[in-house]
């Protein structure tokens, strides 16, 4: 198996190890683009897990997600299961359009993005969009995002160039998740006030005390940020291998279980290996079903010799 190499740092370092000649590139090894996000790091460790017992060879790709996109476009990334939707439209669209990609399954059910606050505030009163700017003093108009150039942040500066819900002399303080999230919980043991870029699945549902607001004009997306985190294979891989698309076709998991995901590696910091075989090895019946129709490189079904590696 191939373990994830350190996440780079800068996008310049990024782009020198993803963009290789295509003499050099592999077309028989599936290459994973991974940013810097634990939900979708053990996922991607967990397909690992799975696909290389069956006879394929699998690289990880430790990058931006604009270099990601990037990536599919030019052949050096195959897979990524991170492609969040509504809030990545600007970069899956076009590349849907132009057919350099298919998005082949939802992967999490009951992911979400939007603001939120701790759940104090909610219960006092502010519990919509529309409530934040009349306690703009109290928020110092000031909500925290989790960085420069992502989605997020994206919809909310352009909330505030066009003045949605008040928020034209509101700032977004663009940080990191861990700036954001420190942040939260500094805020939260003060019992003082804070709004944040909150989503679901994160290990910050189960351990903060926190709600989401309310959005009636859905800046994140439908149905207050509901969202789709989709499974995108490059065009030319998916229809080389399409036992690959089938596996990922019924690669799924709840909000709840990325939740633990990213909770066990991001948060407690234990081994990203050992936390996609624990997952796997507890979910017997559900690698079952991934698997279903399913075969090894040589043909062979691939639910069997998944079932003789469980619990060794």
């Amino acid at each position: 198996m191939t373990h994830l190499k350190p996440l780079a740092s800068g996008i310049a370092l990024a782009t020198t190890a993803l963009f290789v000649s295509a003499a050099q590139a592999d077309d028989q090894t599936l290459d994973f683009g991974v940013p810097a996000w634990p939900g979708i790091t053990v996922k991607t460790a967990i397909a690992e897990q799975l696909l290389n017992p069956l006879g394929y060879d699998t690289s990880t790709q430790d990058i931006g997600l604009q270099v990601i996109y990037q990536g599919i476009e030019s052949g050096d990334i195959d897979v990524f299961l991170g492609a969040w939707l509504p809030a990545q439209r600007d970069m899956f669209n076009p590349r849907k359009e132009s057919g350099v990609l298919i998005d082949v399954a939802n992967n999490v059910d009951g992911a979400q993005m939007t603001l939120a606050v701790p759940e104090y505030l909610y219960e006092s009163g502010i519990q919509s969009f529309a409530d934040l700017d009349e306690h703009r003093d109290q928020f110092d108009g000031e909500i925290h995002g989790f960085g420069a150039g992502s989605a997020a942040s994206e919809i909310l500066h352009n909330a505030i160039d066009n003045d949605i819900w008040g928020l034209g002399d509101w700032q977004v303080v663009d940080t990191s998740e861990v700036g954001m999230l420190s942040a939260a919980k500094d805020a939260i043991s003060r019992e003082e006030p804070i709004v944040w870029v909150g989503w679901t699945p994160h290990w910050m549902n189960l351990e903060l005390p926190m709600r989401y607001l309310e959005d009636p004009e859905d800046l994140f997306g439908e149905n207050n940020g509901e969202s789709d985190v989709l499974t995108l294979l490059r065009s030319d891989y998916a229809e080389a291998n399409p036992n690959v698309v089938a596996f990922f076709e019924q690669f799924t998991f709840s909000a709840e279980e990325q939740s633990w995901m990213i909770q066990a590696f991001g948060q407690e910091e234990q081994d990203l290996a050992d936390v996609a075989e624990q997952w796997i090895n507890d979910h017997p019946e559900r690698i079952e079903a991934m698997l279903a129709g399913v075969t090894t490189t040589d043909g062979d079904p691939a639910w069997p010799v998944i079932e003789a590696q469980l619990n060794n």
